[in-house]
C-alpha cells in the first residue's frame, strides 16, 4: 500500500490555529465504521454515543514547556532547543536550531544563566544530546523559562498554556498534546461516569515524531519513532472486565490506542506495563483492544490517519475527511473531532 493513497485536499485556511473558547462545543463526525454513514454533531453529544459498562480510555500525559530560547555563551548567537526525552539524569535529547550552532562541546546560557547547557553529542539523526546544569530543581526552571511546543502548523501565539493540556493532564513528559481530549471538560467527563462508563487513564509521552511525515513511498517500509508508555494494573483490571462482559472500549486519541494494543495480547487481554513502543498500525493489522475511536482530524498522508483507517476502513475514513473539508470542518490539533463507531 502507498503512502499517497492517504492523500487528500485541505485548504490552509481549515487549519485551527486557536482552540474554541469552550473545549467541549467543538463539532463532532460521527463515522460508522461498518456502513461509512457520517452524522454531525457537537462534541459535549459524545455522551449518547456511550454506554453503561462501557470503559473510556484517556491519556493523561503532561505536555512539557520544552522550548528552550537562549543564546552561545562565547558570542551571544541566538539558539532553540525542543526537548524530546530524557536519556538519564539531566541529560536530554533535543533539536536544535540552528543545528550548525550546536556542535559537541558547545555551551549555552538560558534566563540569564538560570540554566546552562553543553552538547555532549550529535546523534545520527542530527539530533543533539544535551546535559543542562542548574542551581534548584529542573521542572521549575523548565516551567519558569520554556515555552510550549506548539506543532509547527500553528502559528499564532497561544495566550493561554492550559489550552494545549487536557483537563486531566498529570504525568509530565510529553513534547506534544494528546489533542483528541483537549475536547473534554471536567464537567463533561463527570457525566459520562455519572451515565455508568468507567474512565480510566494510561500515559503515553508524545513525541514530535507524530509530526514528521512519511519519507518511505511504501507503508511497509517507513520506521516509527519510539515512546514511552504506562499503564497501572487498576487500569487494565477495568479494562479486561470491561472486554469480558461484552462492553466496548473507546480509546481517546491515537497514542491511547497505540499504548492498548502495544499491550494488548491476542485474546484481548492487557496487563500492567511501562516501556517503549515504536508500533506502526496501518491497514491489515487487526485490533485486540480497542473497539471505537475519539480522535481529530489528521494531517495527509501521516501514521495517523493510516491508524484511523485500519480500525474505520480507508474508503469510509478517506470519504469523511472529504466531507469535513466540504462542511469546512475545522482540523489538527486545536480542530473538530471525529467518533468511530
Amino acid at each position: 500500500m502507498n503512502v499517497k493513497d492517504f492523500d487528500f485536499y485541505l485548504p490552509e485556511e481549515l487549519i485551527a490555529q486557536h482552540p474554541l473558547e469552550q473545549r467541549d462545543s467543538s463539532r463532532l463526525m460521527v463515522l460508522d465504521k461498518e456502513t461509512g454513514e457520517v452524522e454531525h454533531k457537537t462534541f459535549h453529544g459524545i455522551i449518547d454515543y456511550l454506554n453503561s459498562g462501557d470503559t473510556l480510555v484517556l491519556n493523561n500525559t503532561r505536555v512539557m514547556p520544552a522550548r528552550l530560547i537562549g543564546e552561545k555563551e562565547e558570542t551571544g548567537g541566538k539558539i532553540e532547543f525542543l526537548l524530546l526525552k530524557r536519556i538519564e539524569g539531566d541529560k536530554w535529547e533535543c533539536l536544535a536550531k540552528p543545528g550548525k550552532s550546536a556542535r559537541v562541546g558547545r555551551r549555552f546560557t538560558f534566563g540569564n544563566g538560570k540554566l546552562k547547557a553543553e552538547v555532549i553529542e550529535v546523534k545520527e539523526d542530527g539530533n543533539r544530546i544535551i546535559e543542562f546544569y542548574y542551581a534548584s530543581i529542573f521542572e521549575e526552571v523548565l516551567d519558569s523559562l520554556g515555552e510550549m511546543p506548539l506543532p509547527p502548523y500553528i502559528h499564532e501565539k497561544l495566550d493561554d498554556k492550559e489550552r494545549y493540556q487536557t483537563v486531566y493532564s498529570k504525568e509530565k513528559g510529553s513534547a506534544a498534546a494528546p489533542t483528541a481530549g483537549l475536547h473534554f471538560t471536567k464537567e463533561l467527563l463527570k457525566q459520562i461516569e455519572e451515565k455508568g462508563v468507567n474512565v480510566v487513564y494510561l500515559t503515553l509521552h508524545v513525541g514530535l515524531g507524530t509530526f514528521r511525515p512519511v519519507k518511505a513511498e511504501k507503508l511497509e517500509e517507513h520506521e516509527m519513532h519510539s515512546e514511552f508508555y504506562h499503564l497501572s494494573k487498576e487500569s487494565a483490571d477495568i479494562i479486561n472486565a470491561t472486554k469480558k462482559r461484552g462492553n466496548k472500549i473507546i480509546s481517546v486519541g491515537t497514542t491511547s490506542v497505540r499504548t492498548l494494543e502495544t499491550i494488548g495480547d491476542e485474546n484481548g487481554i492487557v496487563r500492567e506495563q511501562s516501556g517503549w513502543t515504536n508500533i506502526f498500525i496501518y491497514p491489515g493489522y487487526k485490533f485486540n483492544i480497542v473497539d471505537k475511536l475519539i480522535t481529530n482530524f489528521h494531517l495527509p498522508q501521516s501514521t495517523l490517519i493510516m491508524l484511523v483507517s485500519t480500525l474505520a476502513g480507508k474508503e469510509n475514513v478517506m470519504n469523511a475527511y472529504n466531507e469535513a473539508v466540504k462542511e469546512k470542518y475545522r482540523f489538527f490539533s486545536f480542530g473538530d473531532a471525529m467518533f468511530i463507531k
